[in-house]
């Protein structure tokens, strides 16, 4: 997009663009392990007052969650390829604008937090200091994206809970192994597919001095991929034989690791183009609900 172009960009369209509406898919993957951890919770049949708060839960947290991130990269993201045409970046919005969106969605998801139990809620509370601190993480820590795949965790933590638990603070009768293992699969499975994100921003992340696991695991990157869907696969297995889960989700974990099976050989080529990497973290998206149907389906018998 051209600076011309963007200064003709009506302001709506560029707070669109801040909260990445424009792209959903980005916001349906963090909704995934949330639906996920709700509907097996239920045995496939939660309320539905309950899904629609997940769900909006999700985009305010999502939106918020964006807002955050471009305002700490608001400096670094005119130096990549891929983020210089974000509006904090391009200066198309002000910071003032996006603290204030940001303010708006957080106040969103703390509105929504209320409708739930007092264990859930605090979970909710716990997951924005990870939020709003994962921008940093790139900047220390070697694996940032572990930070981030800690936060779609909270997702299933806060869905989980809201079914489960009784108007309680002690988690122990309420989240138990089932939980535990669906929360181990989605922070393998973001691993996977974050990773895959971060790949076509080697080089700039390199040059500008901010890490990645697509960094750290350099040319093992796409076999590190691999392993993470691997063990994504063996916990969502082991979830499925804890739960007693039946054909339908087996077919669909079925159908998931083909799907990462091909990735990961789409991922081995010495050369790849940048736009592989963009379609096959989409496609996560689709692997994800298909494995929700799978789970809706599979946990009803």
């Amino acid at each position: 997009m051209s600076f011309q172009s963007e200064s003709q960009e009506p302001t709506w369209l560029r707070v669109i663009r801040l909260l990445r509406w424009d792209k959903p898919e980005g916001r349906l993957i963090l909704m995934i392990p949330a639906l996920w951890a709700v509907f097996l919770a239920a045995r496939g049949a939660p309320p539905l007052p309950l899904v629609g708060i997940i769900i909006l839960g999700a985009l305010a947290t999502s939106a918020a969650g964006c807002v955050i991130n471009d305002l700490w990269d608001r400096n670094i993201d005119p130096r990549v390829q891929r983020t210089r045409n974000r509006p904090l970046a391009s200066r198309a919005l002000s910071v003032k604008v996006g603290l204030v969106i940001a303010l708006i969605a957080l106040v969103c998801a703390w509105g929504l937090s209320l409708y739930l139990n007092p264990l859930t809620f605090w979970l909710c509370v716990a997951a924005v200091p990870v939020i709003i601190l994962y921008p940093l993480a790139k900047r220390v820590f070697p694996v940032p994206q572990l930070m981030l795949a800690i936060a779609w965790g909270f997702a299933v933590l806060i869905s989980w809970s809201a079914i489960s638990c009784a108007p309680t603070l002690a988690p122990t009768p309420c989240l138990g192994t089932e939980t535990w293992l669906l929360w181990g699969a989605t922070v393998l499975w973001t691993l996977g597919f974050d990773t895959i994100y971060a790949m076509p921003d080697r080089e700039d992340d390199r040059r500008i001095g901010v890490n990645s696991s697509a960094l750290f695991f350099g040319k093992y990157a796409p076999l590190a991929v691999g392993v993470f869907f691997a063990g994504t696969t063996f916990l969502l297995a082991k979830l499925g034989l804890v739960m007693q889960l039946q054909l339908s989700y087996w077919v669909a974990l079925g159908i998931a690791i083909l799907g990462w099976a091909w990735q990961y050989s789409r991922l081995t080529p010495k050369t790849v183009p940048p736009s592989v990497y963009a379609g096959l973290f989409r496609q996560n998206v689709w692997i994800g609900f298909v494995l929700l149907i799978g789970m809706i389906f599979g946990a009803r018998g």
